[in-house]
């Protein structure tokens, strides 16, 4: 069978790689991703590389380490020198259309700094055509497609989000929104009418994105109730104080996170949420998750109907992850896996016999562009620091694997209120990265204590060992790891070329 076609490149937004049906998870109603995953490959230890979204898509669509393309917060300019899907595959000569947003801030070097994108939290990145932008401050396309067909908007129209009745904050309640006229519903529905139009002589890459299960925290009926209480697991957290003793940077979080950010038109702080608002926030998430798997059903309906299931790389995975109450957090931030860890399925037609595979191996969200352009077979550009995934879809078990995954987060202020790190931090001193093996996680600050988890002891990273004397020699060990992680990975975009006296030569 030839290779496919088509890409249709699904991205949610604040999913947990653990919240699938197919993974065993009691909450996840995925029935038509677990039929995917049942012809496809399912990567159980994948991880995006930053948050929050503009960080990780900047990964995600250029196949590269925060640190090396220095998207480091909401709201800073991608290097328009930077090699991007959109641009790889359009040169190719297909069509890279999308569907949603990419969270991109473009360089003023390039546009010019008054460029009206810069009052924006993310504009499209360049290359992408946009078929419907969902824009992430204002929802403007979003709102007047609800007002076209008929809604009577609220004043202010994001209030829609907030509970149907009772007070703002975590519930039971559904959301304003009619179910047809839900963000999730949007996606779904310019998708099926991009799958009725596409040009048989053209080959597409549709980059379809959902906005759920990302705040706010209320499912529009009947999804607010799809999933049954008792099948949601608890939190995993320590009493607020416990968790805040870990390090200076978890008591931070935990004195000023505002339940504003998670649940529409609410006031105080999380950390004091309560074992029933957990629940309450839980079951909200896990009906988003819902919602949005049966509206992906219709998509995969279309993409049948339209003749091109069998000529289309399926791929469904999410920007970052979801602390969902773990360790007493809401969002995505820090260095706990709830915030980093992603699905991941891949449905390649062209390969049949790996259908319904598991692989545990980790693997990143740099890899995915190189998998996609490995899979096209389309070049792979040298800067990449991912690696193609193709090996693990033929059904192949690559002898040589990466045993750790990396990621990065950086304190300094991004949109709405750019400004410095924390904790007297001056503006380069607010980063982070982490190396994380099976056995141990390790966290590097630029300008405050490392942070150490001895994750066979305690899987659940309850426990700070850095300062444990016990522990410094895994300590050394896993500094020197990091140290030679970023060393492999610094820029190489024209590192393996050099003059010589015959003239240029390229070095493998």
């Amino acid at each position: 069978m030839r290779r496919p076609r088509n890409v249709l490149l699904i991205v949610a937004d604040q999913w947990r790689g653990d919240s699938l049906g197919r993974l065993g998870h009691p909450a996840a109603l995925t029935p038509n991703l677990d039929a995917l995953a049942a012809e496809g490959v399912t990567f159980t230890q994948h991880f995006g590389q930053s948050a929050p979204c503009g960080p990780a898509r900047a990964s995600l669509l250029t196949g590269l380490y925060v640190m090396n393309h220095r998207v480091v917060a909401n709201g800073v300019p991608l290097d328009e020198r930077h090699a991007t899907l959109a641009r790889e595959v359009k040169r190719a000569g297909m069509d890279p259309a999308l569907i949603g947003y990419t969270t991109t801030t473009p360089d003023p070097r390039f546009v010019g700094t008054e460029d009206a994108a810069f009052t924006e939290i993310g504009d499209v990145m360049h290359g992408w055509r946009p078929v419907a932008h969902f824009d992430e401050v204002y929802y403007r396309n979003y709102f007047a497609w609800m007002a076209a067909r008929g809604f009577d908007l609220p004043s202010p129209p994001d209030d829609v989000w907030r509970a149907a009745e009772g007070t703002a904050g975590p519930t039971d309640a559904p959301n304003r929104i009619p179910a047809h006229l839900s963000d999730t519903a949007w996606s779904a529905d310019h998708a099926i009418e991009f799958l009725g139009s596409t040009r048989p002589n053209r080959p597409w890459l549709l980059h379809l994105g959902f906005y759920r299960p990302h705040p706010p925290f209320a499912a529009p009926a009947p999804w607010h109730e799809a999933v049954d209480p008792a099948r949601l697991p608890p939190a995993l957290r320590a009493a607020p104080e416990v968790e805040a003793a870990q390090h200076p940077l978890m008591a931070h979080f935990l004195e000023t996170q505002k339940r504003s950010s998670y649940y529409e038109g609410a006031s105080g702080p999380v950390s004091p949420l309560s074992d029933t608002e957990i629940r309450q926030t839980r079951r909200a998430y896990y009906g988003l998750i819902a919602e949005i798997d049966h509206h992906l059903g219709r998509v995969f309906r279309a993409l049948r109907e339209s003749g091109q299931w069998n000529d289309t790389l399926i791929v469904f995975t999410s920007d970052h992850g979801e602390q969902l109450g773990d360790h007493n957090l809401l969002g995505k931030l820090g260095w706990f896996d709830q915030s980093y860890h992603l699905p991941l399925i891949v449905r390649d037609p062209a390969m049949p016999r790996s259908a319904g595979r598991i692989v545990d191996a980790p693997t990143e969200a740099v890899d995915l562009m190189p998998t996609l352009l490995d899979t096209l077979e389309l070049p792979v550009p040298r800067a990449c620091d991912g690696v193609s995934l193709r090996p693990w879809l033929t059904g192949d078990s690559p002898a040589a694997w990466r045993d750790a995954v990396h990621f990065e987060y950086d304190l300094r202020g991004g949109w709405p209120d750019p400004g410095t790190p924390p904790l007297g931090l001056g503006l380069d001193d607010g980063a982070l990265c982490v190396t994380r093996t099976d056995a141990w996680k390790y966290v590097h600050f630029a300008g405050l204590p490392p942070v150490l988890y001895d994750r066979r002891r305690d899987p659940e990273e309850m426990h700070n060992v850095a300062s444990d004397p016990a522990y410094a020699p895994l300590l050394a060990e896993a500094a020197q790891r990091t140290l030679s992680w970023r060393l492999r990975h610094a820029d190489r975009t024209l590192t393996h070329l050099c003059a010589s006296p015959t003239g240029l030569v390229t070095r493998a």
